[in-house]
């Protein structure tokens, strides 16, 4: 059994699937380290790292490069269902930078800082701080001062959308799938109470286990799984169209409990969650707390591409917040596959998506 989310992560902390068509057999990953990092919360991170992979080259004027930041606990190659022959990022005429969240595991994380910052130690960093970061990727280590396009899905959406406001005229197109510009309450509920899951097991010991709290991480991807998907998901049973024959829905949720997110540390995926909970572009500096205001302000055209049947991010929210976006083209996905769908979960979504997206950018797959 292959649970869609785990596919969804490739390269994050595990292989990735062998089955999974590649673009690119060898996709370069790096780090870029950000010295004496100052966090939107005051903490001062004497080495900042962030991961970041890159496919195609960057041609002579350095005006061919799209930005794809990633989505929770993913790594660089998290966006393949939109690179390569037939979809609608050609590495050919592209370049494209594929940055890896704070908290990834690979990127600066609870688990790969040293004291006074390892474990739950670690500062809460905010979507604002990894815009931050992946601008001085772009700006001083890749000299790109202009992207032709900006895409993210899910928590990379949310980068999309502050990447709107914070450098409003950075990127000539934006595209964020299965995001909002706003993490509201119900979606604070929703983490807090994975958070809640996950904390429960007596061997997390307040975030300094000696060994991984496995009781909690259960518990943190059931509740996950609870969300992910659509109600009529399950009902219809749309599971089967990935597993093998005879698998029972016992053996399906049985394998996302203890297979959700293979190798993932406790406190790597607490600290993406707080990331998750606090975006709001209403608080970027010169908005007043006004998310309104701050949507008002994005002034490239956007491709606003909400899954119909998200639990994380309902379409309601993104019909709100489409109201006050100037050029904004909200494109529902008629999906059951939830949040997923964002992502291309499966064959539908994903031509959908690169037939969609490629028109937006001028470059619809063939």
């Amino acid at each position: 059994m292959r649970p869609f989310f785990t596919l969804l992560l490739l390269a994050s902390l595990a292989a990735p699937a062998q089955t999974t068509p590649k673009p690119a057999a060898q996709v370069p990953h790096h780090f870029f380290t950000l010295p004496n990092f100052k966090t939107e919360n005051g903490t001062v991170l004497p080495q900042a790292r962030v991961g970041y992979g890159t496919y195609g080259h960057l041609n002579a004027k350095r005006d061919n490069a799209v930005l794809l930041p990633s989505h929770y606990m993913a790594g660089h190659r998290g966006y393949e269902w939109l690179i390569g022959p037939g979809k609608c990022l050609d590495t050919t005429k592209l370049f494209l930078v594929t940055t890896e969240l704070f908290g990834n595991g690979r990127s600066s994380s609870p688990s790969n800082t040293p004291e006074p910052f390892h474990g739950p130690r670690f500062p809460v960093m905010t979507i604002r701080d990894n815009v931050q970061a992946v601008h001085e990727l772009l700006t001083k280590e890749l000299k790109i001062t202009h992207l032709r396009a900006l895409i993210g899905f899910s928590m990379g959406a949310q980068q999309a959308f502050q990447w709107a406001v914070s450098y409003p005229t950075f990127a000539d197109r934006i595209v964020a799938t299965s995001g909002t510009a706003k993490n509201y309450p119900h979606g604070v509920v929703r983490l807090e109470g994975q958070i809640a899951a996950l904390t429960a097991d007596a061997a997390f010991q307040n975030g300094d286990y000696t060994t991984p709290p496995i009781k909690g991480l259960e518990a943190f991807a059931t509740v996950w799984t609870g969300w992910l998907f659509s109600q009529e998901w399950w009902r219809k049973e749309l599971w089967r169209s990935e597993e093998k024959p005879n698998v029972t829905f016992e053996q399906v949720l049985n394998n996302y409990r203890t297979h959700f997110i293979p190798g993932a540390d406790a406190n790597d995926l607490i600290a993406q969650m707080r990331t998750w909970e606090h975006h709001d572009v209403g608080t970027t500096p010169g908005m007043g707390g006004n998310v309104e205001k701050a949507l008002g302000s994005i002034k490239v055209p956007l491709l606003y591409m909400p899954s119909e049947t998200d639990l994380y991010f309902p379409v309601g929210d993104a019909r709100y917040e489409a109201a006050f976006i100037p050029g904004v083209q909200l494109l529902p996905i008629p999906s059951l596959w939830g949040h997923t769908a964002g992502a291309a979960s499966n064959p539908a979504d994903a031509k959908f998506l690169n037939e969609n997206i490629g028109k937006f950018l001028g470059s619809t797959p063939k």
